[in-house]
């Protein structure tokens, strides 16, 4: 617990320092910060590729881990890569106190449009980590029970729909509340704010009645040593979406990605890459 305290002091920096700026892409707190990989000697004038719109969890950034690495196994695949930091987290503009998991969903939303007007993308995977896996899931099955363009594919490395739990029982990593009437925000490690809305809302998320709408491939990693996000979360994800779906659980790995890291990176980049249609001598890591 204390090195996941010391990580989170070492991301509070980039919220504290985001100067005014233009934005591409605005989700309901204001401007998204992105950043897109593209593969090596790709020219977006004349050639075409695939897209992953990667998503990173609570209190993380697209610039922490593993968020570059994997944009980087994939560009070496041929796959082009979209990572974006959420609302009130990293770069972007808006409060970490005003976040909601719904806010993010519209956030990827946007993003997912303004990669679809990129006239260089010929299809979209989605990936997400932690809250970001919640919603990357939640958002391909809005996409899909809305008729609307399904996802080539989806990748959810230690999905964290335990913070359904965690609201309900009134306990978020060491931050404790009533959860039948949850303060203005709570604290996490002393500085991390979670508003009330977060907390009241995400107790009735319909997180897997929700994902279960996306009817494409899905992987999903998890590690057999993550002490934040359990086991049974990516359990039940593989329980929805039945034989669509592969669980991979990654031997000594931990939530933050940090051991076996090449591993994950691996087995993304192999998935997306049976997938995707990709130019030839590419596609495998």
């Amino acid at each position: 617990m204390k090195r996941v305290a010391i990580i989170l002091i070492l991301l509070i920096a980039p919220f504290l320092f985001v100067g005014a700026k233009d934005y591409d892409v605005r989700g309901p707190q204001g401007g998204i910060s992105f950043k897109i990989s593209l593969p090596a000697g790709f020219n977006p004038e004349t050639d075409k590729c695939p897209m992953v719109i990667l998503m990173h969890g609570i209190f993380s950034s697209k610039d922490y881990n593993p968020m570059p690495a994997l944009a980087k196994g994939l560009a070496e695949a041929g796959i082009a890569s979209i990572r974006f930091d959420f609302d009130g987290h990293g770069k972007s503009e808006g409060r970490m106190q005003d976040m909601t998991i719904e806010k993010e969903i519209a956030d990827a939303l946007a993003v997912l449009k303004y990669v679809k007007s990129l006239p260089y993308v010929t299809e979209v995977g989605l990936l997400g980590h932690s809250q970001g896996g919640v919603i990357a899931s939640m958002t391909a099955g809005r996409l899909a029970g809305q008729g609307m363009m399904d996802p080539k594919g989806l990748v959810l490395i230690a999905p964290g729909s335990v913070i359904k739990e965690a609201c309900q029982g009134g306990k978020f990593f060491n931050a404790r509340f009533d959860p039948a009437d949850p303060p203005e925000f709570i604290r996490c490690w002393g500085f991390m704010k979670l508003g009330r809305e977060y907390l009241v809302t995400t107790q009735t998320l319909d997180i897997f009645g929700t994902a279960a709408e996306y009817k494409g491939p899905v992987l999903i990693l998890h590690g057999d040593k993550d002490s934040i996000v359990p086991m049974w979360c990516s359990e039940k994800y593989k329980e929805v979406y039945s034989d669509k779906a592969t669980l991979t659980v990654i031997e000594g790995e931990n939530h933050l990605i940090s051991r076996r890291r090449d591993e994950v990176v691996r087995n993304t980049v192999n998935f997306f890459s049976s997938l995707f249609l990709l130019r030839p001598g590419v596609g495998q890591y």
